[in-house]
């Protein structure tokens, strides 16, 4: 215990400057900013990262007051783009369920989100649910953390520079992150699509039939299907998806 505070008090400008920048992740990351973990826990695994981040950096640091505001404002913006990019590919599955949504007629639907305390498409919030777990079971988060410490060798204390390039990974990001929620949910915004050219046909065909009163139930139904089927094409993608939150990571890194 007491090395540790002398490790603080000896070089509390690195320790404060690394702390800043990991609890700039906590901000946006998907599993640490959960709303469902207690601030203490959260506060207690900020100050243990940085502590043991801090004691793997080999270069001592010695600013005066001005410029340490300046470098932590600089330490927190990294933390925050690479939490920002990790949270934007997630709500890749927001965008997926929203469109799932409004075509099988749960477009008026929501549900409170415990973690961000948002309301968010049903589906949406299905989706993201099970991404959450499915990247807790194959230790997501630890690569977040080894991102973290990686930071380090790309981006040494103080280097940090909001640039052009860094604007346009930020915005092809948040493309992306739609481009892929739009490609997740073609398959069954396809087959709903059928179904409502058939329903009509129908129409036409039997004036007699009431289509809105058949329409919609039916449309859950089919759309319910179809999720339930596709669930192991789902699976498949989000191998990449996860792949592409730590490329970006890394990519902002070496811009």
């Amino acid at each position: 215990m007491e090395g540790i505070m002398d490790l603080i008090f000896s070089q509390y400008q690195l320790f404060l400057l690394v702390m800043v920048r990991t609890s700039g992740i906590f901000i946006f990351s998907p599993f640490f900013s959960s709303q469902n973990i207690p601030n203490i826990m959260k506060i207690g695994l900020t100050f243990s990262l940085s502590l043991l981040i801090s004691t793997t950096l080999s270069y001592t640091v010695d600013f005066t007051n001005e410029m340490l505001i300046l470098i932590l404002f600089k330490e927190l913006m990294v933390g925050i783009i690479i939490g920002f990019i990790s949270y934007a590919f997630f709500s890749t599955f927001y965008v997926m369920g929203q469109i799932i949504d409004m075509k099988i007629g749960f477009g008026m639907v929501n549900v409170i989100d415990p973690q961000n305390r948002v309301q968010v498409p049903l589906m949406g919030n299905f989706y993201y649910i099970l991404v959450f777990l499915l990247m807790l079971g194959i230790n997501g988060h630890h690569q977040i953390i080894l991102a973290l410490i990686d930071s380090y060798k790309f981006l040494p204390i103080g280097s940090f520079k909001y640039t052009g390039d860094t604007m346009n990974l930020l915005i092809n990001t948040l493309v992306k992150s739609f481009e892929i929620g739009f490609k997740l949910s073609t398959p069954i915004v396809a087959i709903i699509f059928i179904t409502d050219i058939i329903l009509g046909i129908i129409s036409k065909t039997i004036p007699q039939m009431n289509v809105f009163v058949v329409g919609m139930p039916l449309k859950i139904i089919i759309g319910l299907f179809m999720i339930m089927v596709s669930i192991p094409v789902f699976f498949s993608s989000i191998e990449g998806i996860f792949a592409l939150i730590i490329n970006n990571i890394y990519m902002f890194m070496k811009i």
